[in-house]
């Protein structure tokens, strides 16, 4: 796959710039971002290729999402391993957010019943799964540790891990909201997300950028709302509290 100059040396320079920017304030993540974006630019050259089979070869999709799960939930999972069964709560909390969300959407169908909706779709929904199980467990984790007091003295004075609990449990589920909350109250003000954009320039007519975007804005809603409340459930009467930093 050849890249275009033009292409080569955009990128290249916005990477240089994002270091650069890191470097005179001091922040060690120069390292991370370099790495993030060389992966991201190597794994879209492979799902790319990878989707052309998908595409020719329908019952293959199935790979392609059960490794998109996969690794939606590894990755929100490493983030609040602290958790007893992090991994199965944040498995279960991202399947119930994504699964009701890609079956209205495509199912239904709110938007064409195609091969292309579906993975198209399916990404979009799960990385916002993910992003929500992510925030929700770290913002519930960080509560619990700036709160332990107030927790243990409700447990003291008779509550269940969960009654103790639950005011923080809201508090993540609120906190983690609010990204994708900012986003669609936003949308055309601030920004042109990246499905309408892309929709755009794929050569679709405005009308049907925005229809497909405003389904992919509401579908995130839903299923990080979805995925944050089931998260913050399965991981709201926890055995033993965080330790502190």
């Amino acid at each position: 796959m050849t890249v275009p100059w033009n292409l080569a040396a955009g990128v290249g320079l916005l990477l240089v710039l994002a270091i650069a920017a890191l470097t005179i304030a001091g922040v060690r993540q120069r390292r991370a971002i370099a790495t993030a974006s060389l992966r991201a630019a190597a794994q879209l050259a492979v799902v790319a290729l990878a989707l052309r089979g998908v595409f020719s070869t329908p019952p293959t999709a199935i790979v392609v999402l059960a490794v998109m799960f996969g690794v939606a939930t590894w990755t929100a999972a490493r983030r609040v391993r602290e958790h007893a069964g992090a991994l199965a709560s944040v498995a279960i909390a991202i399947l119930a957010g994504a699964s009701i969300t890609i079956t209205i959407v495509v199912g239904l169908p709110t938007l064409t019943r195609d091969l292309r909706t579906l993975i198209a779709v399916s990404g979009i929904v799960l990385g916002g799964a993910m992003t929500a199980a992510t925030l929700t467990g770290r913002r519930l984790t960080a509560a619990l540790r700036d709160h332990r007091d107030e927790v243990e003295a409700w447990l003291a004075l008779g509550a269940t891990p969960r009654e103790a609990v639950r005011p923080l449990t809201r508090l993540a589920i609120h906190e983690a909201l609010v990204p994708a909350l900012d986003q669609t109250r936003t949308v055309g003000l601030v920004t042109l997300p990246g499905a309408f954009a892309g929709a755009l320039i794929g050569g679709a007519a405005v009308a049907e950028a925005a229809r497909f975007q405003v389904v992919v804005l509401i579908g995130l809603l839903c299923t990080e709302a979805i995925t944050a409340v089931v998260l913050a459930h399965r991981l709201g009467a926890p055995e033993r509290l965080p330790t502190s930093l």
